[in-house]
This record gives C-alpha cells, structure tokens and sequence, in this order.
C-alpha cells in the first residue's frame, strides 16, 4: 500500500459512516450550525467515539457530509437516465439539486468557516454538478425534447437562481413551481 493510500473500510465501519453522514445532513438541515455532534451520533444510532474515529472534528464532519452530498446528487444523473426517459430524468434531477442545495444552506456557515481556514470544501463540485447537467442535457437534446440553443451552464445558473430565492422547505413548493417553469422554457416547440 503506498504513503497516504487508505484501506477500504469494512462493511460495519462503512455503514456506520453512512448513517453518521445521513443523520448529519438531516442535522444540519434542520438546525444548521446549532446541530450538536453528540445528538447526530445518536440519531446514527452510534456512539460519540465512532463519531469522531470517523470525523475528528465538526469541520471535518461538514465537509465530508457536504463532498457525500454532491458526489449522490451528481451519481443520481446516470441512474436517473438509465431508469427514466431524459426529460423526467432531468426533471427528477433537478429535485435532487433543491434537497441538495437545501442541505448545503443549512451549512453554509460551516462552510463558510472551513473555507476561510484555507481549507476547500467544495473542491471539484461546480465541475461534478456541470458534468451531470451536460449529461442530462445532452440525452435530452438526442431525445429531440429540448431546445439546443441552451447550454448546461444557462441551466446551472437558472438552477442555482432558484435555489437562492426558493431553498428550504418553506419555499419548496414555490421552488418546484419555478423548475417547472425553466424546464417547460426548455422544451421543444412544434
């Protein structure tokens, strides 16, 4: 094994690790930065030393909760093709991108913080969310039911527009309203 590889984790420890970051998604989206690490240990069903064996630090446990949530929201867009025709896999997608942003706003602050250490908690993330937007975009415009005159960074920005004015889950309904509106602006007139 070479300097800085790691194992892969067992299956316990890496199931462990994935109802740690899934309770600390659901933590962070409802309380924010008032989520306590003890209380998402709890809601994972671990103890606080599994916990922090996994994430020494609330910081660290924010970046990797946000680096899982935009590595699901980005696999979604090839599962999502393989099981829907292209225009209600972009459509479905494009949920998956207001639970994500709705989890990322619950710690942007957090973020914000890591971010100002020098640390990089977004990494390649614009470049990810890009790619599967082009993916979806691009089985859409092969389908025929979407303009071409569009690109996936028009939508990335629209995306992110109703996300900005419409996150949370008092928005949510407005928010869809607003995705229903830019995709139906995407389709192909006769």
């Amino acid at each position: 094994m070479t300097e800085g590889a790691q194992r892969p984790l067992r299956a316990d420890a890496r199931r462990n690790r994935e109802k740690i970051l899934a309770a600390a998604v659901h933590a962070f989206t409802t309380q924010g930065l008032d989520a306590q690490m003890e209380r998402i240990a709890k809601e994972a069903g671990v103890g606080s030393a599994t916990l922090y064996r996994n994430f020494p630090t609330r910081e660290a446990l924010v970046e990797a909760v946000y680096r899982n949530e935009v590595a699901h929201l980005c696999d979604a867009a090839p599962a999502l093709l393989a099981q829907k025709p292209p225009t209600e896999a972009l459509r479905a997608w494009t949920r998956l991108f207001l639970d994500y942003v709705t989890a990322k706003y619950g710690m942007i602050d957090a973020l914000r913080a890591i971010a100002a250490t020098g640390g990089n908690p977004y990494g390649h993330s614009r470049e990810m969310i890009q790619a599967a937007i082009t993916a979806l975009m691009d089985a859409c415009a092969a389908a025929g039911t979407i303009r071409t005159d569009i690109r996936p960074t028009d939508i990335a920005a629209a995306l992110e527009g109703i996300a900005l004015t419409s996150a949370g889950a008092e928005h949510r309904q407005q928010a869809e309203r607003l995705l229903d509106l830019t995709l139906d602006g995407l389709a192909v007139r006769p």
